[in-house]
C-alpha cells in the first residue's frame, strides 16, 4: 500500500513526521536514486529503495509493545521544546522510534502503551475503538447519589454529553473518597472535567487498565514488555471495528 514519503520516513525510524518533511524539502531524500522534494509524495516501500543521506532506510522496523507506569509531571508529547521530562526519555535504550498510544495528562499517573507500530496506535486511539479504560480518582467533596447518577448516564461537558460509564465506590478517608471510573471515551481531561461538573475536585488520578493490559506490580517510570497474548487481545480491539 503506498504511503506517504514522510509517513514511511517516520515509521522507519528516520525522524518525526514533520523533521521527515524538512529532510525531503532539503533534497536529502532519494528514492530509487532520485532526489524527491516533494511533501506528500506517495510510495510502496516494498517496492523502492528509499534513502537518507545517501544511506538506504530500513523498511520494516523490528515492533515494540511496552506497557509503561507514567509518573507525574511527565508529558505524553514526543518532542517538547521547554525541556520537560518525556515518556521516551524512559526509553532511550530501545533502537526505535517510539511514541504513546493516546495521551495522559502532565499530571496524570499509571497505564500508557507504547509502541512503533503505527497500525496498532492509530487504531486504538481512534474512537471507533471504544477501549474500556479503567482510572482509579481520589476526590474531595464526596459526590451525592445524584451526581453519581448524572456522571454514570452522561453529563453535558462543553456542549456535549458525555457516554455512560460505569463508578464504583472504593473507598474513603476523611474528606478525601476514592472511586474506579470505566469509560470508553478519551476526551481531553474528561474525568477532571466531570467531576468538576459536579463540583467536587480531582485530587490524584491513575489509569490502572487498558482493554485487557493491567499495570500488575509495575512501579511508576517502570515498563515491560507486552506479551504475544495482549498484543493478540489488543489488536482484535481493532479488527473487531472493522
Amino acid at each position: 500500500m503506498e504511503k506517504r514519503l514522510e509517513t514511511i520516513l517516520a515509521h522507519a525510524g528516520v525522524a518525526s513526521r514533520r523533521k521527515a518533511a524538512i529532510l525531503i524539502e532539503s533534497g536529502r531524500v532519494t528514492v530509487d536514486g532520485e532526489v524527491v522534494r516533494e511533501k506528500g509524495a506517495r510510495f510502496e516501500p516494498s517496492e523502492h529503495q528509499i534513502s537518507v543521506n545517501d544511506t538506504p532506510i530500513v523498511q520494516e522496523e523490528k515492533k515494540y509493545y511496552f506497557v509503561f507506569n507514567k509518573p507525574a509531571d511527565v508529558i505524553t508529547t514526543v518532542e517538547d521544546t521547554h525541556g520537560r521530562k518525556k515518556v521516551s526519555d524512559f526509553f532511550k535504550n530501545v533502537k526505535a522510534r517510539l511514541y504513546p498510544v493516546g495521551r495522559l495528562d502532565k499530571n496524570t499517573t499509571g497505564l500508557l502503551l507504547v509502541t512503533n507500530d503505527g497500525r496498532l496506535a492509530h487504531g486504538l486511539s481512534h474512537p471507533s475503538s471504544e477501549v474500556k479504560k479503567v482510572y482509579h480518582v481520589t476526590m474531595r467533596p464526596d459526590p451525592d447519589k445524584e451526581d453519581i447518577v448524572k456522571l454514570s448516564t452522561g453529563i453535558i461537558i462543553e456542549g456535549k454529553r458525555t457516554a455512560p460509564c460505569k463508578i464504583e465506590f472504593l473507598g474513603k478517608t476523611r474528606d478525601v473518597v476514592l472511586y474506579s471510573i470505566t469509560l470508553h471515551e478519551g476526551r481531553k481531561r474528561q474525568i477532571r472535567n466531570m467531576i468538576e461538573a459536579v463540583g467536587s475536585k480531582v485530587l490524584t488520578l491513575k489509569r490502572v487498565r487498558y482493554g485487557n493490559i493491567t499495570l500488575g506490580n509495575l512501579k511508576e517510570g517502570e515498563s515491560r514488555a507486552l506479551t504475544p497474548e495482549e498484543i493478540k487481545k489488543i489488536d482484535a480491539l481493532i479488527k473487531k471495528k472493522n
